[in-house]
């Protein structure tokens, strides 16, 4: 039986952050063990469509303070390959720090924590279960995203796809002159239009969009050239703004400001708001690209006497061409399963869970970031964090989890700037504040330290009116009987 410093579960990015922060607390003869279920590195970004970029610029997409060796522009995107070579290189560098060992094609199955130890179970893909075990465990599953498969229609006379399971811009649906129907309005569906539209201007795409995505415009997050030292909006000023207008019950009117405060969509209308960044040029090519964009969700799509017809959540229907290519871009995250609850922290501090129904920051790779060092430095059960059950305000009401999203992020920073040493907030790569120069980067410092109190206590409060209007998890981490 393996025994090891530490483990962690899961190779996406989460898992590499993981790794990244733990090997930096370790010995060069420590011992590491990387579990995951795909057969290499890479998390979602193994799996995904092969048009994929990254939302934001590359190189806040990294594991701690690892940093690219593309020599791409700072404001590139990544495409996915580029993405996946990053991961190489970032276990690179964890293998030069201590003794890495990967299990892959392995699922991980329960762990028990005893006797100063956790054992952890997990079964390979020909079915042998390996045991192992090591001091420390960092969960980092994540979303735990999978594939997207294409939707089930009651039609045959038309090709339902998922990008996941077809390029758009290769094979039969790019020879094909049918009309498109992107099913979504996410980062995803965005992704696919574009690349529609690039790949052939005069063809038909439409796309039902539900009542409306809006995106944070990444012209203002990330500006470029002269901007950068005079404008776009600094990361700590509009996550702060953002959490100093919600007071736990008014999501519907905070989020009425952010589309023309921080937004940016392809519809007059927008109801949901998406953790994703979108470019005012991108958003023009899809709104030119266009031929229908419908405000509306899809059913089902039914053969008719001669038609083919599109039944949609409203009541409504629409005549389509028979041929027409569906696209299924409903979502990774909000279309699953919900996640079985875990707490982020086990009671004696030597595993955290990476989950969103645990969530302690906006994003799974920052949470794995903070988590970690909080685990190596026997802080993780001590420094009292809220934790958020993301997956529960998600389906009740997406405002609300987005407002209570960021007040926990906020809330949170608060707490552990007086729990950890600066260099773990100044050597956070993930950190968009970054992007901007390095006197700009210092106002932060001293608003935060200005602010810092009263921003804990208003998003505290915030957060408490959001556990009791919902009844989620939202709060102090609540630890149940037993952690499989």
């Amino acid at each position: 039986m393996p025994s090891t410093t530490a483990a962690v579960v899961g190779a996406g990015i989460a898992g590499m952050n993981a790794l990244a922060v733990g090997s930096s607390y370790l010995e060069a003869t420590d011992r590491v063990l990387l579990i995951d279920r795909r057969h290499r590195a890479g998390g979602m970004w193994v799996d995904t469509y092969p048009y994929v970029r990254l939302h934001q610029p590359h190189p806040f997409f990294t594991a701690g303070d690892i940093g690219w060796q593309s020599g791409e522009d700072r404001a590139h995107l990544a495409t996915k390959h580029e993405v996946l070579d990053h991961f190489i290189h970032c276990l690179e560098v964890v293998r030069g720090r201590v003794q890495l060992d990967e299990w892959h094609d392995t699922d991980y199955v329960s762990h028990d924590a005893s006797n100063g130890t956790v054992e952890i179970t997990t079964r390979t893909e020909d079915g042998r279960v390996r045991i192992a075990r090591a001091r420390r465990l960092v969960k980092a599953t994540g979303l735990d995203i999978r594939t997207l498969d294409p939707l089930q229609v009651s039609s045959t006379s038309v090709h339902s796809v998922s990008p996941d399971s077809c390029d758009v811009r290769s094979g039969d649906i790019a020879d094909s002159n049918a009309p498109v129907w992107i099913i979504g309005g996410g980062k995803t569906a965005m992704d696919t239009a574009c690349a529609l539209i690039a790949g052939n201007p005069a063809r038909e795409v439409n796309m039902l969009v539900g009542t409306g995505t809006f995106f944070f415009e990444r012209d203002r997050a990330f500006p470029t050239g002269a901007k950068r030292y005079v404008g776009g909006q600094r990361g700590f000023t509009v996550f702060r703004d953002w959490a100093d207008r919600f007071d736990g019950t008014n999501e519907t009117e905070v989020m009425r400001w952010f589309p023309d405060a921080q937004g940016i969509a392809v519809t007059p209308t927008v109801e949901h708001f998406l953790f994703g960044l979108l470019s005012r040029a991108e958003a023009e090519t899809i709104r030119n690209g266009l031929t229908h964009p419908v405000m509306d969700h899809l059913t089902d799509v039914v053969d008719g006497d001669g038609s083919v017809e599109m039944s949609l959540r409203s009541g409504a229907t629409r005549q389509i061409e028979e041929g027409s290519w569906l696209v299924n871009c409903t979502g990774y995250i909000l279309g699953r399963e919900p996640l079985t609850y875990e707490p982020y922290t086990s009671a004696d501090g030597r595993v955290a869970t990476i989950t969103p129904t645990s969530s302690i920051m906006w994003l799974t790779s920052m949470d794995s970031y903070f988590a970690t060092h909080l685990l190596m430095l026997d802080k993780l059960a001590t420094v009292p964090l809220y934790e958020l059950d993301a997956d529960s305000p998600a389906r009740q009401n997406r405002d609300a989890r987005a407002c209570a999203m960021t007040a926990v992020s906020m809330y949170n920073q608060c707490v552990l700037f007086d729990h950890v040493p600066r260099e773990v907030f100044t050597r956070n790569g993930l950190d968009f504040e970054k992007w901007f120069p390095a006197h700009r980067q210092l106002l932060s410092n001293p608003e935060f330290m200005k602010c810092r109190k009263e921003l804990r206590a208003h998003t505290g409060a915030a957060l408490d009116r959001v556990q009791a209007r919902f009844d989620v998890r939202c709060g102090p981490v609540r630890q149940p009987a037993t952690v499989a």
